[in-house]
């Protein structure tokens, strides 16, 4: 979903490289109605062909699929696809689904679930992504 951004998470994660490797798979942040929305789809589709490429590739204790639940919810990709891939995660491996909206089909095949809820957020405000921050 964040596409090519450079934001914080990455230059944190960088610190443990190789050890930790992060894939940037989406096409940027995209929103109901867009027009762009097959190149979005796409992308979606191919990182999920690569999420289980690599989970089955048995190579990693962990893989984070941050704002898939996002990608779901805006029929980036389907919950079914999500559900087969979840069926398919090696005994061993932890498999990390992130963001809002999570579908109770997930959350029932999840072993942890945890919500944040925002209570405020500055965008709301007009004050824009801040350097350091968000990014």
């Amino acid at each position: 979903i964040k596409g090519g951004w450079k934001y914080g998470e990455l230059k944190a994660l960088n610190k443990f490289s190789p050890e930790i490797t992060v894939k940037q798979c989406g096409e940027g942040f995209t929103r109901r109605g867009n027009t762009d929305i097959e190149k979005h789809k796409q992308a979606a589709q191919n990182a999920l062909n690569e999420a289980k490429d690599e989970m089955l590739s048995s190579k990693w204790d962990m893989i984070i699929l941050d704002e898939i639940n996002y990608a779901i919810d805006f029929d980036l990709i389907s919950l079914q696809q999500v559900l087969d891939l979840i069926e398919h995660k090696p005994e061993t491996l932890h498999l990390v689904l992130t963001g809002r909206n999570a579908k109770p089909e997930i959350i029932d095949k999840a072993d942890l679930v945890t919500e944040m809820t925002e209570i405020k957020h500055p965008f709301k405000q007009g004050i824009k992504a801040q350097k350091g921050i968000e990014f």
